[in-house]
């Protein structure tokens, strides 16, 4: 046992429990070996058929443990796992023919005790034998129901490890999906971030522009006023020398002299 604890502290107790259970059995059938009764002789058997069916559980789940642990251990220790388990399932069946020994003796001893001279109580006998077979032919088809049984449940729990583990999976995925989705939100977050402070930037640059534009439209504005104020005051007073003419806007000539005149 403490070598399998240095492999699988799992396999080390299902390993420890079955050694319990053998000495139990080993024990038990030493004592059915002290006992006349047949009747306590009877409820030892049951109770030892119970013990070898929790055994044959426990070594199923010793068999699946070393199959779930191969990948993990090496050749050698694989082996001696394997041979481990050989050596349980010899020792069981060589209980459970033991059992099967006892259970034939015992049927022959109840058969026995009703046998007599007496032709009635022959026939009587002879239905009794009968009914004994057939409880025990009862018996070891519960039994045999019971191992099937067995067998389906593990089916079934393997099918549930199955489920589970393909579930396990999916959660895997859809965990990398959802991360993948975050990472894609935070750069359309980040995106979001960068254009909303170039429009902000922008939005400050057009307002600049447009109170620049602004400022040369008055400017403009005051010009042209100006221009058309000395426009309407030189047509009012053309004679006023104090305004300047304007170029391309002077009054025309009153008198036109002639570079040659004739005599």
């Amino acid at each position: 046992m403490s070598s399998l604890s240095g492999i699988s502290e799992e396999l080390a107790e299902i390993d420890g429990q079955i050694s319990d259970i053998f000495r139990a059995l080993s024990n038990g059938f030493q004592k059915l070996e002290k006992i006349k009764d047949t009747n306590r002789q009877s409820r030892q058997l049951e109770e030892l058929t119970g013990k070898m069916r929790e055994c044959k559980r426990l070594i199923k789940e010793f068999d699946r443990e070393v199959k779930d642990s191969e990948i993990r251990n090496d050749p050698d220790t694989n082996k001696m796992l394997n041979e481990k388990k050989q050596s349980m399932i010899k020792e069981l069946n060589s209980y459970v023919a033991l059992k099967k020994q006892y259970a034939g003796n015992l049927e022959n001893k109840r058969i026995d005790l009703f046998d007599g001279p007496a032709d009635d109580v022959g026939e009587e006998n002879v239905l009794l034998a009968s009914s004994i077979r057939r409880i025990s032919m009862t018996n070891q088809q519960l039994i045999d129901n019971g191992h099937h049984m067995m067998d389906e449940t593990d089916q079934v729990i393997e099918r549930s490890k199955k489920v589970v583990q393909d579930t396990i999976n999916v959660g895997t995925e859809t965990a990398g999906a959802l991360k993948a989705q975050t990472e894609q939100m935070s750069r359309i977050v980040n995106e979001l971030d960068s254009i909303h402070f170039s429009i902000k930037k922008a939005s400050k640059l057009v307002k600049e522009i447009v109170a620049t534009d602004r400022c040369i439209m008055a400017l403009l504005f005051l010009i042209v006023v100006g221009v058309i104020a000395i426009i309407i005051v030189k047509l009012v007073n053309p004679n006023n020398k104090d305004i300047r003419d304007i170029p391309g806007l002077a009054p025309p000539a009153l008198t036109r002299k002639l570079l040659w005149q004739p005599n």
